[in-house]
């Protein structure tokens, strides 16, 4: 485990304790993932974190050049509520999302669309995700210069119509939606969210 993933370790395990399980993903040409599953059983929730994307810098697939230490890192978080669904399923979608930017080039970052292109776990009504500003759940993580910081990203599930109504009217757009119907977004068998005008 490189210097980060060390670092970025301790601060999970500062804001949520120790996993109760974790698992690991390796794609061809790629770093190893891992999953770690934090149960929280106060709130009745599953917390599932990423742990390996932040270990190189995310680029921009148009620049000619990737600098090896700067440009944004960031792990993903999703908290779902437990024992309504078999949600450790999601442990290799998440770890194909988190593998998104050494394998397609992509840079994830709050207001964007994550597909998984099937369901995040059996019987799921949700096949991409919401990416959330960080911040809420676990603190930015400075590193030395000139790295930047890694940012522990919320993922929040969204359904086929959901997706396609925030690609028409915006991430910020669906927020409101979620937020004037007091959705659920921790229940992992939600409808979606009403969504006429």
């Amino acid at each position: 485990m490189n210097d980060v993933l060390t670092l970025v370790d301790s601060r999970l395990r500062r804001a949520f304790g120790e996993p109760d399980a974790r698992a690991s993903v390796t794609f061809l040409g790629t770093e190893r993932i891992e999953v770690l599953r934090f149960l929280d059983a106060d709130a009745g929730t599953v917390r599932y974190a990423t742990l390996g994307m932040s270990a190189a810098p995310m680029t921009d697939p148009a620049q000619a050049l990737a600098d090896p230490e700067v440009g944004p890192r960031a792990e993903l978080l999703l908290t779902v509520r437990a024992g309504t669904a078999d949600t450790d399923k999601v442990l290799r979608p998440l770890a194909v999302l988190a593998a998104s930017p050494q394998v397609e080039g992509v840079v994830v970052a709050p207001g964007a669309s994550l597909d998984t292109g099937e369901p995040l776990w059996p019987g799921a009504p949700f096949t991409s995700v919401l990416v959330a500003e960080p911040g809420g759940l676990v603190e930015d993580l400075p590193l030395e210069a000139p790295r930047d910081p890694v940012r522990f990203l919320p993922l929040l599930p969204m359904t086929p119509t959901e997706a396609a109504w925030k690609r028409v009217h915006g991430a910020e757009a669906l927020r409101q939606r979620w937020l004037s119907h007091e959705t659920d977004l921790r229940d992992p068998l939600r409808g979606a969210v009403p969504l006429g005008e």
